[in-house]
């Protein structure tokens, strides 16, 4: 128990670094109504509060039989899942959205045990729909990489 209290004490203190850099942060553009830091703040917000809730929760949290355990298996899928998230942040912008969506998506779904062919038309069909979705629906510009050339 004591163990997990400064672990979610250490991810609080974390937080509130995090959301003190994030703060004064004002982009030269903004193409939301919020701004570009509405997000990251939020969601250090929500995090804090998890934790802070962690921190003076009464009872210790106790892992079950259904639990998944963290063999070996489940800590490569772990660690492929965060190379494969690398790997989207480092093409986002050459490749664009779309691409990159497929390129990381593809051996996401394949890694969680989804055939061939239904993860290639599924992920496709998705991340076309995504883009749509952002860059006309929500008016929020998502690059296209490659496939500028499609473009009007």
């Amino acid at each position: 128990m004591l163990l997990q209290r400064i672990f979610a004490s250490a991810l609080l203190i974390v937080c509130a670094c995090l959301a003190a850099m994030a703060w004064p942060y004002q982009a030269a553009f903004s193409y939301e109504p919020v701004g570009p830091r509405a997000f990251p703040l939020l969601m250090l917000g929500l995090m804090g509060l998890g934790l802070i809730y962690m921190i003076f929760r009464p009872t210790p949290v106790v892992h079950n039989e259904d639990d998944p355990q963290l063999d070996r298996e489940t800590l490569i899928k772990i660690g492929l899942c965060v190379v494969l998230l690398l790997i989207f942040a480092g093409t986002f912008e050459p490749l664009g959205f779309v691409l990159s969506a497929m390129l990381v998506g593809i051996p996401m779904a394949r890694l969680y045990g989804g055939r061939w062919l239904p993860s290639i038309v599924i992920i496709s069909l998705m991340s076309v729909g995504l883009y749509l979705l952002f860059d006309k629906a929500m008016d929020v510009p998502l690059p296209l990489g490659l496939l500028e050339v499609l473009e009007n």
